[in-house]
């Protein structure tokens, strides 16, 4: 009822012109980031001239600072969500001092809504669901309940802005030296190619706590055996600082030559080795949206979450799910539960056979 209220207040009307400032909010976390690149291409294509600052936190920045589309990052430091009037008086000055003429918000919060109309940003384009959204002047409505893609969801805001339908992939391109340096490591340590890059890790950031989303380490290892074997392939394991035991799980277990690479690799080295990699194997993580986005075939292990919201959004993946009813709470709601990966989760045999497939197309 309030947030009906507040927008009946605040009308909804906009003339967008030809920006010259663009602050483009996805603040966290790296899976959603990478996802938002989506919309970040198409609103780079609509406006080629415009400066585009991208407001987002420290640790998901690192995933996207050298984004060519990207002229600036607005660093919001550790203040989302807004939680207390503090961290929301301290975004609108940072909004106020980019002097920006059109604001692109991919938040559901009402917080950022009044974040940004208290920030006077004339053109304020974001998402509104169940009226969050009130403080936006070119409202996108979304329903919550609805199984779309994150990724397009995004882009329905680029394209009220642009005011004709939109389309692009998430991507995140690799810089030259960031091939440079991960062909340096590859040939220090001995690894050649045909190699497998996997990830066991994910689900832990700043921004959510989910363990749930792990595929188990042996059953990992079980298939990354299975794939290795036929393909003469190494398998490769990263895996950031809290990472290493679980890494360490899963190397013991392998038949297949192999490396760790905890904590040793930057977002953009990540992306190059990705690239050269037969494949790229993970969880529902940030990691493995930045591998596919990075142009590495792709296999996303999903659990407790829906691929037709949450999977790469890329052309060249392979989401492998077993079919379940999930609550409209998605992973959070099923980590509360007792949902577990040996009976609702996809089978080792079932990932295999699919995987090799998935390389021979």
């Amino acid at each position: 009822m309030l947030y009906s209220m507040l927008k009946h207040a605040f009308p909804a009307s906009a003339f967008v012109g030809e920006p010259r400032r663009i602050v483009f909010l996805r603040p966290c976390c790296i899976g959603d980031v990478v996802m938002a690149t989506a919309a970040l291409s198409a609103l780079r294509e609509t406006f080629p001239e415009a400066h585009i600052s991208w407001a987002v936190g420290p640790w998901s920045a690192r995933a996207i600072e050298h984004h060519p589309a990207v002229n600036g990052i607005l660093d919001i430091g550790e203040d989302m969500p807004l939680r207390t009037p503090v961290t929301l008086l301290r975004l609108v000055s940072r909004l106020r001092a980019g002097d920006f003429d059109l604001a692109v918000s991919l938040v559901r919060s009402p917080s950022m809504s009044l974040a940004l109309l208290l920030a006077g940003i004339p053109i304020r384009a974001g998402l509104d669901s169940g009226g969050r959204g009130f403080g936006y002047n070119l409202r996108v409505p979304i329903d919550p309940a609805a199984r779309e893609h994150e990724s397009e969801i995004y882009l329905r805001a680029v394209s009220a802005v642009a005011g004709r339908e939109l389309h692009a992939y998430a991507n995140l391109p690799v810089a030259a030296a960031a091939r440079v340096s991960v062909d340096a490591r590859l040939a220090v340590e001995g690894v050649e190619a045909p190699f497998i890059l996997a990830h066991p890790g994910g689900g832990v950031n700043p921004g959510a706590q989910l363990a749930e989303k792990r595929f188990p380490p042996r059953q990992l290892a079980e298939m990354l055996n299975r794939v290795a074997a036929p393909r003469g392939a190494s398998v490769i394991l990263l895996g950031g600082p809290g990472d290493r035991e679980l890494v360490a799980e899963v190397e013991r277990q392998l038949d297949a030559s192999s490396v760790s690479w905890v904590d040793r690799l930057t977002f953009q080295e990540i992306g190059a080795l990705s690239a050269k990699a037969l494949v790229y194997v993970g969880n529902d993580s940030g990691l493995t949206h930045l591998a596919a986005a990075s142009g590495a075939k792709t296999v996303m292990l999903m659990g407790p979450t829906d691929p037709k919201r949450y999977a790469p959004y890329t052309p060249d993946h392979l989401a492998l799910w077993k079919p379940i009813e999930l609550s409209a709470g998605g992973a959070v709601d099923a980590a509360r539960g007792d949902w577990q990966w040996a009976r609702d989760g996809v089978s080792v045999d079932e990932a295999v056979a699919r995987i090799l497939a998935f390389l021979d197309s």
